[in-house]
């Protein structure tokens, strides 16, 4: 089955997926013309932190036949819209510093392989693109990174007890970074999500 990137805003989708694209493995479609029936038959499905969540939840119906078949779904940002039994609204760090934003690695992924975690702790110098909070990790959830001294969990992915899986990037989207970096995660991203339905 196929893995979807919905692409939520206007301009070309991240560079950092041009060869999945080119070769098939991604399919790209439009946010304002997705429909229940391109959810349906998808195993993997990518979004991004301009989803518009007040507009998904009209396919939380969808999602939830799609996550039941055993679908993997990537999100990235804030969750402020809960499309699924069990998640939680996104939790902001209160006027973070920059000791807020270190990151550490909790448990391993492979999505994360051979990364050095703090090595994705600043773009161009600056710290915080990553990361600000955290979308709260659901009952039996195994969180990945943590953020600040308290080691938040700013990704987490969970096996949901009615089948597939989400695993939650609570920042920019990961699968866009810039450099070798940003191409590394974004052929890790559908690696996960290519793993779905299957």
């Amino acid at each position: 089955m196929k893995v979807l990137l919905i692409h939520s805003h206007f301009g070309p989708p991240p560079a950092t997926y041009a060869d999945h694209i080119a070769a098939g493995r991604l399919s790209v479609i439009r946010e304002r013309d997705l429909s229940a029936d391109d959810l349906a038959g998808a195993g993997g499905l990518i979004t991004t932190n301009h989803l518009d969540q007040i507009g998904f939840m009209h396919y939380a119906e969808a999602i939830r036949a799609f996550l039941a078949r055993g679908g993997r779904w990537f999100l990235n940002g804030h969750i402020l819209r809960p499309f699924v039994e069990g998640l939680g609204n996104y939790v902001p760090l209160d006027r973070p510093k920059r000791a807020d934003l270190v990151l550490t690695r909790l448990n391993s992924h492979p999505v994360f392989d051979g990364i050095d975690q703090s090595s994705l702790e600043e773009n161009r110098g600056v710290a915080g693109f990553y990361g600000r909070g955290h979308n709260p990790l659901p009952v039996d959830g195994l969180a990945v990174n943590g953020i600040g001294p308290q080691m938040l969990p700013v990704d987490w992915e969970w096996s949901l007890p009615t089948g597939g899986r989400i695993f939650s990037h609570a920042g920019n989207d990961l699968g866009s970074m810039t450099g070798e970096r940003g191409l590394v995660l974004a052929d890790r991203i559908v690696e996960w999500a290519e793993a779905g339905a299957k």
